[in-house]
């Protein structure tokens, strides 16, 4: 009985043993502005538990670095997991790291807290001489030859179109020079084919499916030629049909027979060419008899005179030719130099961006507008005068308008581009019954959650009071954000700008936002922002 109790207690002493606990540590509890330093947590757990480690980009107020991949220690059935970060500040004083979450399967323990002092770099201005800020130096931009490139570029892809072109006109005149053959006749060209034919012995190298295709073309191009009927384009039941109904019209005296012999050839070359069927010699040889004999017996029974059998098929011949070489010379040189253009431009776009191209050779949307004729227009009320690229257009939302509290008399929202162009404008006027003032920061913050809803985030704000020439007062919020773009599969940085007047009886808030980089539609949005002139609800 003793010995049980003894094994019992070993168990629970081995289970305690390898029961999961957490370590934590920092490796200094002091640094400067911007310095690094390490936390370090440690797990010691049992194989099969599932450990997570906390992940975010801030530790309280100390931001994470670094967050470095989980190290492991195995011992037995024992297993040391080591997830080190690397934290810093960027202002001095003292922080703390908060009590950490580690989950283990499904359980929260939590690590300790740490102090950490950030301290200022103390500058020796006795022993560092200061100097005056310089100047700022005029740079000349270098000239940017790149046009230059891409002019002589486009130059070199016409010029080797139109050398395409010419090429492919003197090959077509030296091959109609080396095969040009006058039949007297569409038979003379039918039967000297399937000679021709005959003398490459597809079949008896075993290429029996190019020697079919052959064979059903020579026919299928004297039927077009002599009985004028779309052979080429036709299958094998359509062409049947069509020669036996042009058969009874042109009271051709072709036997059914001859027909359906025909229909069979072109059956068997149709099982050839799609089915692989592989027939035997003495088929082959009964085919080729059958397309022998059935163009010379309809070439017999089609009525005409000689001296029409020979003009018309020797002039339509002609034309049929002149138009497939005319053709064949436009159309390759054009999709080549259209394919060039393309791949030009896709490297243009890619090596200079999509901002180049646009400004560039697009025409610049923010540039082009700071350039135009600007429109000063008054909007809502209580109104607000203001100088605009474009009329600004009015947004009307009837759910809106048909639900208006009771102490608002009117309400207008007027706006130019979107959150995702290179600028945007939005302009809201808001009218009261009363005397009522809008509180500016509710109007705000109201103004910023609406950012938010439209697919803003990371917004920064500054905000500082507003005062007009004519000393309408009001605040201003202004700052960056970043917005995603599905078009281009990237976010991109906007400024904004946002101010909220208030006035007994009115309210006029005014937001512009504008891509960071663009410097053309910054100047814009400075321009629209001094061309603001208030009215008050007096409309004076």
């Amino acid at each position: 009985m003793l010995k049980k109790i003894h094994i019992l207690f070993y168990l629970f002493i081995s289970s305690f043993a390898f029961s999961q606990s957490i370590e934590s540590n920092i490796d200094s509890t002091q640094i400067k502005i911007g310095s690094q330093f390490n936390l370090t947590i440690k797990a010691k757990v049992t194989k099969k538990d599932k450990v997570t480690f906390p992940e975010s980009p801030f530790f309280g107020q100390l931001e994470v670095l670094e967050s470095y991949p989980i190290d492991s220690i195995k011992s037995n059935n024992e297993l040391e997991l080591i997830k080190k970060y690397g934290l810093t500040q960027f202002d001095s004083g003292r922080y703390v790291i908060p009590s950490l979450q580690v989950i283990i399967n499904k359980k929260t323990i939590r690590t300790d807290s740490f102090a950490i002092v950030v301290n200022n770099i103390v500058v020796d201005t006795l022993k560092q001489q200061m100097y005056d800020i310089k100047e700022i130096i005029t740079v000349e931009k270098p000239a940017d030859y790149f046009w230059l490139y891409v002019l002589l570029g486009i130059i070199g892809i016409l010029l080797l179109g139109v050398l395409l072109y010419f090429l492919i006109k003197k090959h077509q005149i030296r091959k109609k020079k080396d095969e040009e053959i006058v039949y007297a006749s569409p038979i003379e060209k039918a039967l000297s084919h399937l000679k021709i034919l005959e003398g490459k012995e597809l079949w008896q190298k075993g290429d029996t499916k190019t020697y079919y295709s052959e064979l059903t073309d020579i026919a299928r191009n004297y039927l077009e030629e002599s009985v004028n009927i779309p052979a080429m384009e036709s299958t094998s039941n359509e062409l049947y049909e069509i020669l036996r109904v042009t058969v009874r019209d042109k009271r051709i005296k072709l036997s059914q027979d001859a027909l359906d012999k025909f229909k069979r050839v072109m059956s068997n070359a149709d099982l050839v060419k799609f089915a692989k069927s592989k027939p035997l010699d003495f088929e082959i040889e009964n085919d080729k008899k059958m397309i022998n004999s059935f163009l010379m017996s309809i070439d017999k029974a089609i009525p005409r005179t000689e001296e029409e059998t020979v003009g018309l098929f020797t002039e339509e011949l002609k034309r049929k030719s002149e138009r497939a070489q005319k053709s064949k010379r436009i159309l390759i040189p054009l999709s080549v130099v259209f394919f060039l253009f393309v791949i030009g431009g896709v490297f243009v776009g890619v090596s200079k961006g999509t901002d180049y191209v646009r400004e560039n050779w697009l025409g610049h949307n923010a540039k082009s507008l700071l350039n135009e004729e600007w429109v000063t227009s008054e909007y809502g009320d209580p109104a607000i005068v203001i100088s605009t690229p474009k009329v600004l257009e009015r947004i009307s939302d009837e759910r809106i308008q048909n639900n208006l509290p009771e102490h608002v008399r009117a309400n207008a929202k007027f706006m130019y581009g979107s959150i995702l162009g290179n600028f945007s404008i939005v302009l809201n006027t808001t009218a009261f019954k009363d005397t009522t003032v809008v509180n500016l920061d509710l109007a705000l913050e109201e103004g910023l959650r609406q950012l938010e809803l439209l697919g803003a985030k990371n917004i920064s704000h500054k905000e500082e009071d507003y005062e007009d020439a004519k000393g309408l007062t009001g605040k201003k919020v202004y700052g960056t954000f970043i917005v995603s773009n599905p078009t281009e599969g990237e976010e991109q940085k906007m400024n904004y700008e946002f101010i909220v007047f208030a006035q007994a009886g009115g309210a006029q808030e005014l937001f512009v936002v504008y891509k960071e980089e663009d410097e053309y539609a910054r100047e814009i949005m400075e321009r629209v922002m001094h061309s603001v002139e208030l009215k008050n609800t007096s409309g004076k």
